[in-house]
């Protein structure tokens, strides 16, 4: 049965319309984003996907924006009991964070998945805006040598942790630091660039690049709306990137969505 229909009776029919049967889910927790006029039956909707989904022991409802440096939003726990710390299982890895202290989205596991298993073992990659280590791990289990940028020192932190509970502790090296000093910071160039550029990021992208090899590959994810892709692939080849494959993987905002870009350095 699905969310609304769980709670017709329960939740009045005009504030049923404003919600969605999906929430996101980490471990064993889970994400809703409630309109600001369904507040009130919050707990409601809350009980509700607590009995839909058995395996949920936590449910949050986010009340702000990613916010700050860290890039992680604010939550108010409207069900459940225990901590806000969970283990995520993302195709075949686990992840352990804190949702209230880090970021992790758990609707790029394909993406991650995908990008990995382009990865050669032996290769050299750089990951800035590491996090928790989702884009990370998959690709140091493929046998790759990882470098990952990362300027929070919590999600550095869980990132390390990360590493050990999935066994590729010793193909990463993990930097504290923000990625817009690779340039300077790192005197290798690498074989591959991973980059999940935060919203507004784009500019990171000609700074990571440079540290990519000629005949290089580099992974980029940016904010778009349709229209301004075009554009995008002209802009890249200024850059002195061919892009090979790009798709769309994920609306954000209305008509906004999250765009994958997939790059050679020539």
């Amino acid at each position: 049965m699905k969310l609304r229909e769980k709670l017709q009776g329960i939740v009045p029919d005009d504030c049923l319309l404003k919600l969605t049967n999906r929430f996101h889910i980490v471990g064993d927790l889970a994400i809703l984003a409630l309109p600001d006029d369904v507040g009130e039956y919050k707990e409601k909707i809350a009980q509700g996907v607590l009995s839909q989904d058995k395996s949920i022991r936590l449910v949050l409802n986010k009340t702000t924006k990613l916010e700050g440096e860290k890039r992680v939003a604010g939550f108010e726990v409207i069900a459940g009991s225990g901590s806000t710390v969970t283990e995520h299982l993302e195709y075949g890895f686990v992840y352990c964070l804190d949702v209230m202290r880090v970021f992790y989205s758990s609707r790029l596991g394909y993406e991650r998945a995908r990008v990995a298993a382009q990865v050669n073992r032996g290769e050299l990659v750089l990951v800035p805006f590491a996090g928790v280590g989702p884009f990370v791990v998959p690709a140091a289990a493929r046998g790759a040598r990882i470098v990952a940028l990362e300027k929070s020192r919590e999600a550095c932190g869980w990132l390390a942790l990360n590493a050990g509970k999935n066994r590729v502790s010793e193909n990463i090296a993990i930097i504290n630091a923000d990625a817009a000093t690779s340039p300077t910071m790192l005197k290798k160039t690498f074989d591959r660039a991973i980059i999940p550029a935060p919203y507004g990021m784009d500019r990171i992208l000609e700074i990571v690049s440079r540290k990519v090899k000629t005949g290089g590959r580099v992974h980029f994810y940016t904010f778009k709306k349709r229209h301004q892709i075009e554009g995008l692939l002209d802009s890249y080849k200024d850059m002195g990137l061919e892009v090979e494959h790009f798709r769309r993987c994920g609306n954000v905002a209305p008509g906004v969505s999250r765009w994958a870009f997939d790059m050679t350095k020539l």
